[in-house]
Protein backbone atom coordinates (compact mmCIF):
# COMPACT_ATOMS: atom_id res chain seq x y z
CA UNK A 1 0.00 0.00 0.00
CA UNK A 2 2.69 2.81 0.70
CA UNK A 3 4.62 1.59 -2.96
CA UNK A 4 1.33 1.97 -4.22
CA UNK A 5 0.45 5.68 -3.10
CA UNK A 6 3.97 6.85 -3.34
CA UNK A 7 3.74 6.10 -7.04
CA UNK A 8 -0.01 7.53 -7.28
CA UNK A 9 1.14 10.68 -5.38
CA UNK A 10 4.31 11.34 -7.57
CA UNK A 11 3.23 13.87 -9.67
CA UNK A 12 0.03 14.39 -8.40
CA UNK A 13 -1.61 17.87 -7.11
CA UNK A 14 -4.24 16.97 -4.86
CA UNK A 15 -6.09 13.45 -4.07
CA UNK A 16 -9.74 13.52 -3.01
CA UNK A 17 -9.76 11.99 -0.76
CA UNK A 18 -6.39 9.56 0.06
CA UNK A 19 -8.81 7.56 2.47
CA UNK A 20 -11.57 6.79 0.17
CA UNK A 21 -8.38 5.67 -2.51
CA UNK A 22 -6.92 3.69 0.52
CA UNK A 23 -10.04 1.79 0.70
CA UNK A 24 -10.17 0.95 -3.02
CA UNK A 25 -7.03 -0.66 -3.14
CA UNK A 26 -7.89 -2.57 -0.51
CA UNK A 27 -10.06 -4.01 -1.82
CA UNK A 28 -8.19 -6.04 -3.92
CA UNK A 29 -10.36 -5.24 -6.99
CA UNK A 30 -9.04 -4.14 -10.15
CA UNK A 31 -9.98 -0.20 -10.44
CA UNK A 32 -11.49 1.24 -13.62
CA UNK A 33 -9.41 4.77 -14.08
CA UNK A 34 -10.71 7.20 -16.29
CA UNK A 35 -8.96 10.15 -18.13
CA UNK A 36 -11.11 12.37 -21.23
CA UNK A 37 -9.43 13.99 -23.46
CA UNK A 38 -10.68 16.20 -26.24
CA UNK A 39 -9.61 15.70 -29.55
CA UNK A 40 -9.34 19.45 -29.82
CA UNK A 41 -6.04 19.53 -32.24
CA UNK A 42 -4.45 16.43 -33.95
CA UNK A 43 -1.46 15.70 -31.95
CA UNK A 44 -0.54 15.26 -28.52
CA UNK A 45 1.84 16.74 -26.91
CA UNK A 46 4.10 16.65 -23.54
CA UNK A 47 1.61 18.67 -22.16
CA UNK A 48 -0.76 15.54 -22.35
CA UNK A 49 2.17 13.26 -21.21
CA UNK A 50 1.74 14.47 -17.70
CA UNK A 51 -2.11 12.90 -17.29
CA UNK A 52 -0.82 10.02 -19.03
CA UNK A 53 1.40 8.86 -16.75
CA UNK A 54 -0.30 9.45 -14.22
CA UNK A 55 -2.60 6.55 -15.98
CA UNK A 56 -0.06 4.48 -16.41
CA UNK A 57 1.24 4.29 -12.68
CA UNK A 58 -2.01 2.94 -12.16
CA UNK A 59 -1.86 0.63 -15.17
CA UNK A 60 1.72 -0.36 -13.45
CA UNK A 61 -0.01 -1.71 -10.09
CA UNK A 62 -2.60 -3.41 -12.52
CA UNK A 63 -5.57 -1.57 -12.61
CA UNK A 64 -7.24 -0.57 -15.97
CA UNK A 65 -7.37 2.80 -17.69
CA UNK A 66 -10.17 3.99 -19.98
CA UNK A 67 -9.05 6.51 -22.44
CA UNK A 68 -11.83 8.35 -22.76
CA UNK A 69 -11.97 10.26 -25.91
CA UNK A 70 -14.51 13.28 -25.86
CA UNK A 71 -15.60 13.60 -29.33
CA UNK A 72 -19.59 14.65 -27.89
CA UNK A 73 -18.17 16.98 -25.14
CA UNK A 74 -15.48 18.39 -27.67
CA UNK A 75 -18.56 19.63 -29.80
CA UNK A 76 -19.42 21.58 -26.34
CA UNK A 77 -15.86 23.54 -25.72
CA UNK A 78 -14.00 22.75 -22.32
CA UNK A 79 -15.15 26.55 -20.97
CA UNK A 80 -12.21 25.29 -17.99
CA UNK A 81 -9.21 27.85 -17.59
CA UNK A 82 -11.02 30.37 -20.50
CA UNK A 83 -11.98 34.08 -20.12
CA UNK A 84 -14.59 33.52 -23.23
CA UNK A 85 -16.97 31.25 -24.65
CA UNK A 86 -14.84 28.70 -26.83
CA UNK A 87 -16.20 28.09 -30.75
CA UNK A 88 -17.71 25.13 -31.23
CA UNK A 89 -15.61 22.46 -33.41
CA UNK A 90 -16.79 20.24 -36.66
CA UNK A 91 -17.70 16.60 -36.05
CA UNK A 92 -15.53 15.76 -38.99
CA UNK A 93 -12.37 17.57 -37.31
CA UNK A 94 -13.10 15.89 -33.81
CA UNK A 95 -12.96 12.50 -36.20
CA UNK A 96 -9.71 13.10 -37.77
CA UNK A 97 -8.16 14.00 -34.43
CA UNK A 98 -9.50 11.54 -32.77
CA UNK A 99 -7.83 8.81 -34.97
CA UNK A 100 -4.39 10.33 -34.00
CA UNK A 101 -5.14 10.29 -30.18
CA UNK A 102 -5.56 6.79 -30.65
CA UNK A 103 -2.54 5.90 -32.79
CA UNK A 104 -0.25 7.95 -29.85
CA UNK A 105 -1.87 7.09 -27.10
CA UNK A 106 0.24 3.62 -26.62
CA UNK A 107 3.38 4.86 -26.81
CA UNK A 108 2.56 5.70 -23.08
CA UNK A 109 -0.08 3.16 -21.91
CA UNK A 110 -0.64 -0.67 -22.23
CA UNK A 111 -2.25 -1.64 -24.74
CA UNK A 112 -3.43 -5.13 -22.51
CA UNK A 113 -4.82 -2.82 -19.50
CA UNK A 114 -5.99 0.43 -21.97
CA UNK A 115 -9.80 0.41 -23.42
CA UNK A 116 -10.60 3.42 -25.81
CA UNK A 117 -14.04 5.03 -25.91
CA UNK A 118 -15.85 7.46 -27.31
CA UNK A 119 -18.42 9.33 -24.99
CA UNK A 120 -20.79 9.89 -27.92
CA UNK A 121 -21.65 6.34 -27.19
CA UNK A 122 -23.95 7.45 -24.54
CA UNK A 123 -24.12 10.93 -24.97
CA UNK A 124 -26.21 10.86 -28.50
CA UNK A 125 -28.61 8.32 -27.18
CA UNK A 126 -29.55 10.90 -23.94
CA UNK A 127 -31.71 13.06 -26.60
CA UNK A 128 -33.74 16.21 -25.20
CA UNK A 129 -35.50 14.33 -22.59
CA UNK A 130 -32.02 12.76 -21.45
CA UNK A 131 -30.12 15.91 -21.12
CA UNK A 132 -33.00 18.17 -19.60
CA UNK A 133 -33.08 15.46 -16.49
CA UNK A 134 -29.12 15.27 -16.36
CA UNK A 135 -29.31 19.50 -16.03
CA UNK A 136 -32.24 19.51 -13.18
CA UNK A 137 -29.29 18.00 -11.17
CA UNK A 138 -27.68 21.07 -11.00
CA UNK A 139 -28.13 24.74 -10.06
CA UNK A 140 -26.95 27.71 -11.52
CA UNK A 141 -25.49 29.15 -8.08
CA UNK A 142 -23.55 26.01 -8.05
CA UNK A 143 -22.49 26.77 -11.25
CA UNK A 144 -21.13 29.76 -10.24
CA UNK A 145 -19.25 28.60 -7.93
CA UNK A 146 -16.84 27.71 -10.55
CA UNK A 147 -14.07 30.03 -10.42
CA UNK A 148 -13.97 31.15 -14.42
CA UNK A 149 -17.62 31.32 -14.91
CA UNK A 150 -17.67 33.58 -11.55
CA UNK A 151 -14.81 35.81 -12.78
CA UNK A 152 -16.96 36.15 -16.57
CA UNK A 153 -20.00 36.67 -14.78
CA UNK A 154 -18.77 39.70 -12.25
CA UNK A 155 -16.62 41.15 -15.39
CA UNK A 156 -20.19 41.08 -17.39
CA UNK A 157 -18.17 38.82 -20.22
CA UNK A 158 -20.46 36.18 -22.14
CA UNK A 159 -21.14 32.79 -20.95
CA UNK A 160 -23.32 30.37 -22.88
CA UNK A 161 -26.50 28.23 -22.05
CA UNK A 162 -24.26 25.36 -23.74
CA UNK A 163 -21.01 26.01 -21.40
CA UNK A 164 -23.19 24.79 -18.59
CA UNK A 165 -23.65 21.13 -20.18
CA UNK A 166 -19.94 20.50 -19.92
CA UNK A 167 -18.77 19.87 -16.61
CA UNK A 168 -22.60 17.65 -16.09
CA UNK A 169 -21.50 16.04 -19.70
CA UNK A 170 -18.30 14.97 -18.05
CA UNK A 171 -19.40 14.44 -15.22
CA UNK A 172 -22.17 12.02 -16.82
CA UNK A 173 -19.33 9.89 -18.26
CA UNK A 174 -18.47 8.67 -14.78
CA UNK A 175 -21.29 7.20 -14.57
CA UNK A 176 -21.85 5.89 -17.75
CA UNK A 177 -18.24 3.96 -17.05
CA UNK A 178 -18.66 3.50 -13.35
CA UNK A 179 -15.35 4.98 -12.96
CA UNK A 180 -13.57 4.20 -9.71
CA UNK A 181 -10.96 6.97 -10.53
CA UNK A 182 -10.80 9.89 -12.44
CA UNK A 183 -7.80 11.77 -13.41
CA UNK A 184 -7.21 15.15 -14.53
CA UNK A 185 -5.83 18.62 -14.59
CA UNK A 186 -6.18 21.18 -12.15
CA UNK A 187 -8.27 22.77 -14.42
CA UNK A 188 -10.51 20.56 -14.22
CA UNK A 189 -10.97 20.19 -10.75
CA UNK A 190 -14.65 21.23 -10.26
CA UNK A 191 -15.82 19.30 -13.53
CA UNK A 192 -14.04 16.16 -11.62
CA UNK A 193 -16.17 16.64 -8.63
CA UNK A 194 -19.91 16.67 -10.65
CA UNK A 195 -18.68 13.74 -11.39
CA UNK A 196 -18.51 12.51 -7.82
CA UNK A 197 -21.86 14.29 -7.12
CA UNK A 198 -23.46 12.68 -10.01
CA UNK A 199 -22.68 9.30 -8.84
CA UNK A 200 -24.45 9.63 -5.82
CA UNK A 201 -27.26 10.52 -7.79
CA UNK A 202 -27.24 7.69 -9.63
CA UNK A 203 -26.43 5.47 -6.59
CA UNK A 204 -22.82 4.70 -7.24
CA UNK A 205 -19.84 4.66 -5.37
CA UNK A 206 -18.43 7.77 -5.91
CA UNK A 207 -14.94 8.01 -7.66
CA UNK A 208 -11.64 8.96 -6.10
CA UNK A 209 -10.52 13.18 -8.08
CA UNK A 210 -6.74 12.96 -8.70
CA UNK A 211 -5.43 16.11 -10.32
CA UNK A 212 -2.50 16.59 -12.06
CA UNK A 213 -0.19 19.64 -12.54
CA UNK A 214 -0.40 22.00 -15.89
CA UNK A 215 2.90 21.93 -17.46
CA UNK A 216 4.66 24.63 -19.11
CA UNK A 217 5.81 25.19 -22.39
CA UNK A 218 9.14 25.86 -23.52
CA UNK A 219 8.56 29.25 -22.35
CA UNK A 220 8.51 28.59 -19.05
CA UNK A 221 5.95 30.51 -18.21
CA UNK A 222 2.34 29.52 -19.84
CA UNK A 223 0.62 26.27 -20.42
CA UNK A 224 2.56 23.92 -23.38
CA UNK A 225 -0.45 24.77 -25.91
CA UNK A 226 -0.18 23.99 -29.96
CA UNK A 227 -1.98 27.60 -30.05
CA UNK A 228 0.75 29.22 -28.32
CA UNK A 229 3.51 27.40 -30.25
CA UNK A 230 5.24 26.68 -26.84
CA UNK A 231 4.54 22.90 -27.09
CA UNK A 232 6.69 19.58 -28.50
CA UNK A 233 4.72 17.18 -29.81
CA UNK A 234 5.44 13.14 -28.67
CA UNK A 235 5.50 12.19 -32.57
CA UNK A 236 7.96 15.11 -33.45
CA UNK A 237 11.10 13.94 -35.42
CA UNK A 238 13.59 12.83 -32.54
CA UNK A 239 16.31 15.35 -33.07
CA UNK A 240 13.84 17.88 -33.29
CA UNK A 241 12.45 16.80 -30.23
CA UNK A 242 15.80 16.20 -28.43
CA UNK A 243 17.23 20.04 -29.60
CA UNK A 244 13.80 21.27 -27.87
CA UNK A 245 14.40 19.59 -24.75
CA UNK A 246 17.94 20.91 -25.10
CA UNK A 247 16.56 24.42 -25.32
CA UNK A 248 14.96 24.45 -21.75
CA UNK A 249 15.77 26.53 -18.87
CA UNK A 250 17.65 25.03 -16.15
CA UNK A 251 14.93 25.80 -14.28
CA UNK A 252 12.18 24.45 -16.00
CA UNK A 253 14.14 21.24 -16.18
CA UNK A 254 13.64 20.13 -13.07
CA UNK A 255 10.23 20.79 -13.46
CA UNK A 256 10.20 18.85 -16.75
CA UNK A 257 11.75 15.91 -14.47
CA UNK A 258 9.11 15.92 -11.76
CA UNK A 259 6.40 15.43 -14.31
CA UNK A 260 7.87 13.89 -17.29
CA UNK A 261 10.59 11.27 -16.09
CA UNK A 262 9.98 7.88 -14.75
CA UNK A 263 13.63 7.93 -13.16
CA UNK A 264 12.95 7.28 -9.44
CA UNK A 265 13.21 10.55 -7.44
CA UNK A 266 15.87 9.50 -5.12
CA UNK A 267 17.74 10.01 -8.81
CA UNK A 268 16.39 13.51 -9.51
CA UNK A 269 17.70 14.35 -5.89
CA UNK A 270 21.35 13.09 -6.38
CA UNK A 271 21.17 15.09 -10.23
CA UNK A 272 20.09 18.11 -7.95
CA UNK A 273 22.95 17.83 -5.60
CA UNK A 274 25.44 17.27 -8.29
CA UNK A 275 24.22 20.89 -10.55
CA UNK A 276 24.57 22.48 -7.49
CA UNK A 277 28.10 20.82 -6.63
CA UNK A 278 29.11 22.26 -9.81
CA UNK A 279 28.22 20.12 -12.81
CA UNK A 280 27.09 20.84 -16.29
CA UNK A 281 23.60 21.54 -16.18
CA UNK A 282 23.65 20.38 -20.43
CA UNK A 283 25.11 16.77 -18.89
CA UNK A 284 21.90 16.66 -16.53
CA UNK A 285 19.70 17.19 -19.50
CA UNK A 286 20.81 15.07 -21.85
CA UNK A 287 19.45 12.26 -19.35
CA UNK A 288 16.03 14.16 -19.95
CA UNK A 289 16.42 14.36 -23.43
CA UNK A 290 17.45 10.53 -23.90
CA UNK A 291 14.74 9.37 -21.97
CA UNK A 292 11.84 11.02 -23.45
CA UNK A 293 13.36 10.37 -26.99
CA UNK A 294 13.48 6.63 -26.29
CA UNK A 295 10.14 6.73 -24.75
CA UNK A 296 7.72 7.98 -27.58
CA UNK A 297 10.60 6.65 -30.57
CA UNK A 298 12.77 3.72 -30.29
CA UNK A 299 15.50 2.80 -27.33
CA UNK A 300 18.61 3.91 -28.26
CA UNK A 301 17.07 7.19 -30.56
CA UNK A 302 18.10 9.38 -27.26
CA UNK A 303 21.51 8.09 -27.32
CA UNK A 304 21.62 8.90 -31.35
CA UNK A 305 20.12 12.29 -31.16
CA UNK A 306 23.00 12.82 -28.40
CA UNK A 307 25.72 12.10 -30.48
CA UNK A 308 24.06 14.37 -33.40
CA UNK A 309 23.77 17.00 -30.98
CA UNK A 310 27.33 17.02 -30.10
CA UNK A 311 28.51 16.59 -33.28
CA UNK A 312 26.76 19.92 -34.32
CA UNK A 313 28.38 21.13 -31.40
CA UNK A 314 32.02 20.22 -32.47
CA UNK A 315 31.83 21.49 -35.62
CA UNK A 316 30.42 24.62 -34.75
CA UNK A 317 33.62 25.02 -32.96
CA UNK A 318 32.08 26.04 -29.91
CA UNK A 319 33.87 27.15 -27.21
CA UNK A 320 34.01 25.08 -23.78
CA UNK A 321 32.94 28.32 -21.95
CA UNK A 322 30.33 30.81 -23.43
CA UNK A 323 29.25 34.07 -21.27
CA UNK A 324 25.43 33.20 -19.69
CA UNK A 325 23.58 36.59 -19.97
CA UNK A 326 19.79 36.84 -18.96
CA UNK A 327 17.46 39.36 -21.09
CA UNK A 328 14.68 40.67 -19.67
CA UNK A 329 11.90 40.82 -22.75
CA UNK A 330 8.04 42.16 -23.07
CA UNK A 331 5.41 40.12 -24.42
CA UNK A 332 5.45 35.99 -25.06
CA UNK A 333 8.50 36.66 -27.83
CA UNK A 334 10.93 38.40 -29.48
CA UNK A 335 12.30 38.64 -33.36
CA UNK A 336 15.84 37.10 -33.25
CA UNK A 337 17.48 40.17 -35.11
CA UNK A 338 16.05 42.26 -32.24
CA UNK A 339 17.81 39.88 -29.35
CA UNK A 340 20.65 39.80 -30.84
CA UNK A 341 20.72 43.34 -31.23
CA UNK A 342 19.73 44.60 -27.97
CA UNK A 343 22.53 42.10 -26.37
CA UNK A 344 25.50 44.08 -28.75
CA UNK A 345 25.46 40.41 -30.77
CA UNK A 346 24.87 42.77 -34.35
CA UNK A 347 24.94 46.34 -34.42
CA UNK A 348 21.76 46.89 -36.30
CA UNK A 349 18.46 44.54 -37.80
CA UNK A 350 20.11 45.33 -41.30
CA UNK A 351 22.85 43.64 -40.29
CA UNK A 352 21.60 40.77 -38.80
CA UNK A 353 18.53 40.15 -41.49
CA UNK A 354 21.72 40.28 -43.92
CA UNK A 355 24.16 37.39 -41.84
CA UNK A 356 20.42 34.77 -41.64
CA UNK A 357 20.65 35.08 -45.58
CA UNK A 358 24.22 34.91 -45.73
CA UNK A 359 23.65 31.37 -43.08
CA UNK A 360 25.94 33.44 -40.32
CA UNK A 361 23.91 33.14 -37.82
CA UNK A 362 23.08 29.99 -35.45
CA UNK A 363 21.05 28.96 -32.64
CA UNK A 364 22.17 25.70 -30.84
CA UNK A 365 24.79 25.27 -33.86
CA UNK A 366 21.36 24.99 -36.31
CA UNK A 367 21.00 27.27 -38.88
CA UNK A 368 18.79 30.43 -39.43
CA UNK A 369 16.95 31.00 -42.60
CA UNK A 370 13.60 32.77 -41.45
CA UNK A 371 14.27 36.58 -41.18
CA UNK A 372 11.23 36.57 -38.96
CA UNK A 373 12.17 34.07 -36.35
CA UNK A 374 11.24 34.64 -32.93
CA UNK A 375 12.52 33.68 -29.65
CA UNK A 376 10.01 32.60 -27.18
CA UNK A 377 10.08 33.57 -23.58
CA UNK A 378 11.74 31.68 -20.83
CA UNK A 379 13.84 30.21 -23.43
CA UNK A 380 17.63 29.37 -22.81
CA UNK A 381 19.95 28.99 -26.25
CA UNK A 382 23.47 28.83 -27.59
CA UNK A 383 23.68 32.28 -30.70
CA UNK A 384 26.25 32.18 -32.39
CA UNK A 385 26.71 35.48 -35.22
CA UNK A 386 29.69 34.40 -37.73
CA UNK A 387 32.72 32.28 -36.41
CA UNK A 388 33.62 33.85 -33.53
CA UNK A 389 30.94 35.41 -31.48
CA UNK A 390 28.66 33.00 -29.17
CA UNK A 391 26.30 33.78 -26.27
CA UNK A 392 23.78 31.89 -24.18
CA UNK A 393 20.87 34.03 -23.33
CA UNK A 394 18.17 33.55 -21.26
CA UNK A 395 14.80 35.31 -22.08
Amino acid sequence: MDNALKLIKRGSDEILTESDLQKKLNSGKQLIVKAGFDPTAPDLHFGHTVLLNKLRHFQDLGHKVIFLIGDFTGRIGDPSGTNKTRPTLDAKDLEENAKTYEKQVFKILKKELTEVRFNSEWCDQLGADGLIKLASKYNVARMLERDDFSKRFSSNKTIAIHEFLYPLVQGYDSVALKADVECGGTDQKFNLLVGRELQRDYEQDPQIVITVPILEGLDGVKKMSKSLNNYIAIDEDPNEMFGKIMSVSDELMWRWFELLSFIPEEQIRDLQKEMKDGKNPRDIKFILAEELVDRFHEAGDGKKCKEAFLERFQKGKMPDEIELIEHTIEGDSILLVNLLKNTNMINSVSEGNRLIKQGGIKINSEKVEDLKHEILKGSESIFQVGKRKFLKIKT
